[in-house]
């Protein structure tokens, strides 16, 4: 595990994950576990009536694919202070895949810890198309180095 304080990440640095596709399981298993089995995601007859025309994956289950996709090398000096302003911008179907772009966006200060810093990373899923479909910030709670001597 390598160790990246909060002083190594640099605004507008970026990742890009690799694709995965949405799989009919993936939604029965999403629906199961969280006991959303709403029609538009479940109905595919019922969904032929409707303005997309077929059932679209669940928002949570896109969010929870496209953050697990984002999870790369552990870093021990960071964790996951949470998600802001999360939107579902565009439906994902069956057989789509998506990727995730991450962009570190902002760095600030914590404002009762001064051990520790907020990094603000920007994600945005993709589909095949190019076409954004989830956009969300992950904050990133993470040790400053100056900090790490003084331990």
């Amino acid at each position: 595990m390598k160790s990246v304080f909060y002083e190594a990440y640099e605004i507008g640095a970026q990742r890009v994950t690799w694709g995965r596709t949405i799989t009919e399981t993936d939604i029965v298993m999403h629906a199961g576990q969280t006991g959303d089995f709403y029609p538009h995601h479940m109905d595919e007859e019922w969904c032929k009536t409707q303005e997309f025309g077929r059932r679209i994956a669940h928002g949570t289950l896109i969010f929870s694919v496209a953050v697990g996709m984002t999870a790369g090398e552990i870093n021990p000096e960071a964790f996951s202070y949470g998600y802001d302003r999360l939107r579902f911008i565009q439906p994902v179907f069956i057989g789509d895949t998506i990727r995730v772009e991450v962009t570190i966006q902002e760095k600030r200060d914590h404002p009762k810890r001064p051990a520790y810093g907020y990094v603000i990373e920007k994600c945005v899923a993709y589909n095949q198309h190019e076409a954004a479909v989830l956009a969300c910030e992950h904050v990133l709670m993470v040790k400053k180095q100056a900090s790490s001597t003084k331990d």
